[in-house]
């Protein structure tokens, strides 16, 4: 039995899921819509989809289509994942999940309501460092956790220029301004996806923009915002910290690694930079970078990926790290196109084998508001100096 998915938001990310979705047993007929109709046309025509839809309203009218999946401005998710939930659709959503707390508050009461599937597609879920110290904390090999730290550093220069530009038009400087913080979820979700938590308070601090180049110009941003790099310190249930980085303005190689991320315990910790990765314990240190580097499954310059600026292009083309247990994906992926360090296969098949089953995917809508408020809190805590706030928590998900 299959399920019809309707794609919304046809820009350099929805390609490649579309793919995806296309080529997953588990799905039929895949549609796609775009505020730009021909970047749909051009999306259908590229990777011969069922067809588009002229607007989100008339795909969401259509009895066609069972699911969506909603890849479009960050800042946008909320609405429209409420929008979907209540028109009777399953939801995937790109990260964020929504930039508030009453934004996340009535997601999660949607799902409740309407009992419908919603994920949020965290690809620091399946990153391998995370992947790994999931592993290693579930058999004990930390002893108990106590700290831990993730980094999201990209720098605008790296490719992000250019896809603000794409997306956000003629008035992209007002949008490139985005709130690092109020995109938490590589960072938060990559710790948290491995240490079963959460945070409880947090302070942060904010650097403000010194470029001068309209991005970041907190009279220009349509978030007024001026801080182009933030540094949060959570206090976590059960006794604990962990610490990231959301950085914009980065000396930084990001086209090698985005995302890193570092667990200390009692007994063993580990630690991530660029190019390498330790396991290390009271006896002596492991090189473990081989074990979480994935291989690469497509060429950079391969003319699927032209509309992509060249920096970015890493977070397209990585395949599978020898951590990733593969044997649950379907066959049909074995040769496609995966990314973010091979967590795009792993993303599609929970939130396909979630529909199909009528289970909770793996960041499901209560996992998702774990992932994404510590952020929103955070930024406020900057934006008031660095004050510790306290972070409400929805609990845990509701048993099946």
């Amino acid at each position: 039995m299959t399920f019809s998915l309707g794609i919304v938001g046809a820009g350099q990310f929805s390609g490649q899921f579309a793919k995806l979705f296309l080529a997953h047993p588990g799905v039929g007929d895949v549609y796609v819509t775009d505020l730009l109709p021909e970047r749909a046309e051009r999306l259908a025509a590229a990777e011969g989809l069922s067809g588009t839809f002229p607007s989100y309203q008339a795909m969401l009218e259509s009895e066609t289509v069972d699911a969506v999946a909603i890849f479009t401005q960050r800042w946008t998710h909320g609405p429209l994942v409420v929008q979907g939930l209540n028109a009777g659709k399953h939801v995937y959503s790109a990260v964020p999940m929504a930039i508030t707390h009453d934004e996340i508050a009535t997601i999660i009461d949607t799902v409740r309501a309407t009992g419908l599937t919603y994920m949020m597609g965290e690809t620091s879920q399946y990153n391998p460092a995370t992947v790994h110290a999931r592993d290693r904390i579930a058999d004990g090999a930390f002893g108990r956790l106590f700290y831990a730290e993730g980094d999201y550093v990209h720098d605008m220069d790296l490719g992000f220029y250019e896809a603000y530009q794409y997306s956000g038009g003629e008035n992209w400087k007002a949008t490139a301004s985005y709130p690092p913080l109020l995109y938490p979820t590589h960072s938060v979700g990559g710790v948290l996806g491995a240490w079963r938590t959460h945070a409880v308070n947090v302070s942060a601090i904010g650097v403000r923009d010194d470029r001068g180049d309209g991005v970041f110009d907190e009279e220009i941003s349509q978030f007024g915002n001026d801080f182009s790099n933030a540094t949060a310190l959570f206090e976590v249930a059960g006794g604990g910290s962990f610490r990231t980085n959301e950085f914009r303005r980065v000396g930084y190689p990001s086209h090698i690694r985005e995302s890193r991320f570092r667990f200390f315990g009692t007994e063993a910790s580990m630690e991530q930079l660029a190019t390498v990765a330790f396991w290390q314990d009271k006896k002596g240190v492991k090189d473990i970078s081989e074990l979480l580097e994935p291989k690469t499954t497509l060429s950079p310059d391969d003319p699927s990926l032209r509309h992509i600026a060249p920096e970015l292009r890493s977070a397209f083309t990585s395949g599978s790290a020898p951590v990733h247990d593969r044997a649950r994906l379907p066959r049909e992926f074995d040769h496609l196109p995966n990314g973010h360090e091979g967590s795009h296969h792993f993303l599609v098949d929970d939130f396909v084998t979630a529909v199909a089953t009528r289970t909770l995917p793996s960041v499901n809508a209560w996992v998702a508001a774990r992932y994404t408020l510590p952020g929103i809190v955070a930024h406020e805590s900057a934006r008031q100096g660095g004050v510790r706030l306290e972070i409400p928590d929805f609990g845990d998900a509701p048993a099946a």
